[in-house]
């Protein structure tokens, strides 16, 4: 865990740890039910396995390696064409998900406008208020901290989503909320999408399910591991 400078040390649970609460919050209309209850098994199983194997790492081999994403993720960006103006939004990083917050205080720097994600109503999308190395964060849905909500409200040109879990088809495993889907699914224009991710945490497939929606890249320590689009 890592404290600021508002003493807020202490990571709370991901709003997407709905999931683990209603597992069928999608339900399972147009599925096969039993199917989605064995996929629903599956995929707890797996965040299962994967959070141990973050741990495992230890807080050390965690920063060493969100340090490299985050090289990493700047070529990335970069390559993008993310420039100062762009809206960009982060997250605030729980349960030993790469720590992105040097990265996203120099784009800030930088003349970057950087949103967070706020839960704003349960079971609906995610909205984004802007955030700086400045912002006095409160506690939020699930006591994740979030920006205040006199904070703007933005609409994110490019948007990082962290990843238990990936494929090479730009799936994500999350907490299992399902706030990045329907997220992804209604803002318009759709934002660029990163999902963030340890390279070790690749999967043959998450399964997709009907409401799953595709990231654009798959950003990790090594580099861009996966992308939806061709490369031209």
């Amino acid at each position: 865990m890592i404290g600021d400078s508002d003493g807020l040390s202490r990571f709370a649970s991901s709003p997407c740890l709905a999931g683990e609460v209603a597992p069928d919050h999608f339900g399972a209309s147009g599925i096969d039910p039993e199917q989605a209850r064995d996929v629903a098994r599956w995929r707890r199983a797996e965040r299962t396995r994967l959070i141990g194997r973050r741990e495992g790492l230890g807080q050390t081999g965690r920063a060493q390696l969100s340090v490299q994403i985050g090289l990493q993720l700047r070529k990335a960006l970069a390559a993008r064409g993310v420039a100062p103006g762009t809206v960009l939004s982060g997250y605030w990083p729980i349960k030993g998900e790469p720590d992105l917050r040097v990265l996203m205080s120099d784009l800030h720097r930088i003349g970057v406008i950087i949103a967070l994600p706020v839960v704003e109503t349960r079971a609906a999308p995610l909205i984004f208020r802007r955030w700086t190395p400045e912002t006095r964060m409160v506690r939020g849905d699930w006591n994740i901290p979030v920006p205040p909500p006199n904070a703007a409200a933005l609409t994110p040109d490019v948007t990082l989503a962290p990843c238990l879990g990936w494929d090479e088809r730009c799936y994500r495993l999350g907490w299992g909320g399902g706030y990045f889907d329907r997220t992804l699914a209604t803002v318009t224009p759709r934002p660029f999408a990163f999902g963030i991710a340890l390279a070790g945490a690749r999967l043959a497939t998450i399964f997709p399910q009907p409401h799953d929606i595709p990231l654009d890249l798959i950003v990790t320590e090594d580099g861009i591991s996966a992308s939806r689009r061709p490369a031209s």
